[in-house]
């Protein structure tokens, strides 16, 4: 099952809605939103692209209340967890945060095929070695550029790769 990876969005809809066309477009079948969306009206453009959104919430919470009414009347498009995920897709078992330093703790345990964070602003994919082996630890960096490049990741989960895409004006891959 091919994903996307975004976070950092920072209300910014129509860059996270441009990041989950391109995802749809390469084959992704889900979108996963590491954090600090802010409002849910910035999820509306992406929810409307038809890929399943999963979404933790981040520092900057926004409106929580109206992040989990999105997600009642979206009748399963928006899946809103909260501070953090544990959750199944493609037949991998997954864990989602905002926090960097709680992924990394999370992907040490090796209870989980993938670890998936935001909040630093900058992309990247490693192997965290821990208890039963090496766990990839995700960052897709900000879809919204603040401070940053606008990046994303593309990910396979059968084979358990992922891939930093860069949004700029070009939109490639490096």
């Amino acid at each position: 099952m091919k994903i996307g990876v975004v976070s950092d969005s920072h209300d910014h809809g129509v860059l996270l809605a441009d990041a989950v066309m391109r995802a749809r477009d390469w084959g992704a079948q889900a979108i996963l939103h590491c954090g600090d969306i802010i409002g849910p009206n910035s999820l509306r453009p992406a929810l409307a692209l038809g890929l399943p959104l999963h979404v933790v919430h981040g520092n900057n919470l926004g409106d929580m209340l109206s992040m989990q009414r999105l997600a009642h009347e979206s009748k399963g498009g928006l899946t809103y967890y909260g501070a953090d995920a544990t959750f199944s897709l493609g037949g991998r078992r997954l864990f989602m945060t905002h926090y960097p330093h709680l992924a990394r703790g999370m992907a040490c345990t090796g209870d989980f095929d993938a670890v998936f964070c935001g909040h630093s602003h900058v992309a990247g994919v490693e192997h965290v070695t821990g208890v039963r082996g090496n766990t990839p630890l995700v960052n897709p960096g900000t879809v919204a550029g603040l401070g940053a490049e606008r990046t994303m990741v593309l990910g396979d989960l059968e084979r358990l790769s992922f891939e930093i895409v860069f949004l700029g004006d070009a939109g490639g891959r490096r």
